[in-house]
């Protein structure tokens, strides 16, 4: 298990001059709604928890006005909690002193906006690397570092241009080139591909997976757009008046949307495409044998158990081997087929062409090798019926 990066513990945010009173009607069980007509005080956020770990893409999403950039500000400090604790790497960021959140902000912490708030009379190499000159970093040293992340963003040739002579989702590959230049451990994005085109926002999208698979970054991803959260999230936190009403992973949330507020947020998409070979498999569909220097008929037809025409052959650390069919029932020196397994993390798309071209049923495994179930033809079309049908 991957260790906790950043601890959100009962965060609330209160924007008035009382912020108590609203505090008690909230834990009384008011709404937003109902403080705000009886005392003025605007709710951004209430008694928000949860973690995010090392590595993962962790998004905020939820409808204007749910709270999600208040939250995104509470945890750079951008804005002053009413209560509540934000720990990065164990410090409480509410109670460290000016100076040290300073050097937290440019060392640790990079923000990209939906604004690509770049500077016009610098070059896309100056604008990449304007965070490592506020660090102090030398001139040589910096254009360096910048000219390495312009590369990997694909912007190393248009390094001396300005950024009007670029197109739209260049800027906000410029605006990433920055906040990846001073090497953050916590990269926070706020609606960051918003302001694009559809067709330059997947290719945004596909920009950041690809520096994830490479770099394993900790990324709060703020976003309305379900789509995008079920692309590149890792997992997803849904907010709704200022609450986090369900944190999960793409998966959990479409197989169980914690209420009508989640539900409604699938209307018109089709879901399947973010199933993996683990949502779809069955663990107990196809038989299993152990193996031997030495299989023979009799042990394959108890295996098969009368009914299956498949049975998967797993040595002693549960690594697949291969299968055994029905056929071999009656041969003297059973064959055991070679199979091919699928990881339990493989794409719908991939899980689909595979199957079809399988004549047996698929093990599919952990990322250690560890048998964990199987699909078919069968399964695959039950899962594709049931998600497809419901959602267009």
């Amino acid at each position: 298990m991957k260790s906790e990066k950043v601890v959100v513990e009962n965060l609330c945010k209160v924007f008035g001059t009382s912020p108590k009173q609203a505090i008690d009607m909230l834990a009384g069980g008011a709404t937003k709604e109902e403080v705000f007509a009886r005392t003025g005080q605007i709710v951004g956020v209430h008694n928000v928890s949860f973690d995010v770990r090392e590595g993962e893409i962790f998004v905020l999403m939820g409808l204007s006005g749910s709270g999600k950039s208040t939250l995104i500000r509470l945890i750079n400090r951008l804005v002053e909690p009413t209560v509540g604790k934000v720990l990065i790497d164990g410090r409480d960021v509410a109670s460290v002193p000016r100076s040290e959140l300073t050097s937290l902000r440019r060392k640790d912490m990079s923000m990209v906006f939906q604004s690509f708030a770049l500077m016009p009379q610098r070059t896309v190499l100056s604008n990449a690397a304007f965070g490592l000159e506020v660090a102090g970093v030398g001139r040589k040293e910096r254009e360096k570092r910048a000219m390495v992340v312009l590369e990997q963003v694909g912007l190393a040739p248009f390094a001396q241009k300005l950024p009007a002579q670029l197109s739209g989702g260049m800027q906000q590959r410029v605006g990433l080139a920055r906040a990846l230049a001073v090497n953050p451990s916590l990269m926070i994005m706020d609606e960051a591909f918003s302001a694009l085109d559809p067709l330059k926002r997947k290719e945004m999208q596909n920009v950041l997976l690809d520096l994830q698979r490479e770099q394993q970054r900790t990324i709060m991803f703020v976003s309305h757009d379900l789509e995008e959260a079920l692309r590149i999230g890792t997992r997803i936190a849904i907010m709704e008046g200022g609450r986090v009403v369900q944190i999960g992973t793409p998966q959990e949330i479409i197989s169980n949307p914690a209420d009508d507020y989640v539900r409604a947020f699938f209307e018109g998409i089709d879901t399947s495409r973010y199933l993996t070979a683990g949502d779809l498999m069955q663990t107990d569909a196809v038989p299993l044998m152990n193996h031997a220097s030495h299989i023979d008929a009799s042990s394959v037809s108890q295996a098969l158990n009368g009914s299956a025409d498949y049975a998967f052959v797993m040595d002693q650390e549960r690594k697949i081997r291969g299968f055994v069919c029905r056929d071999a029932v009656g041969q003297a020196s059973p064959e055991i087929n070679v199979i091919e397994c699928i990881q339990r993390t493989t794409p719908l798309d991939v899980v689909v062409s595979r199957v079809v071209a399988s004549r047996a049923p698929l093990p599919v495994v952990d990322a250690d090798g560890s048998y964990c179930g199987s699909v078919n033809k069968t399964n695959v079309l039950k899962a594709l019926t049931r998600h497809r049908g419901s959602h267009v």
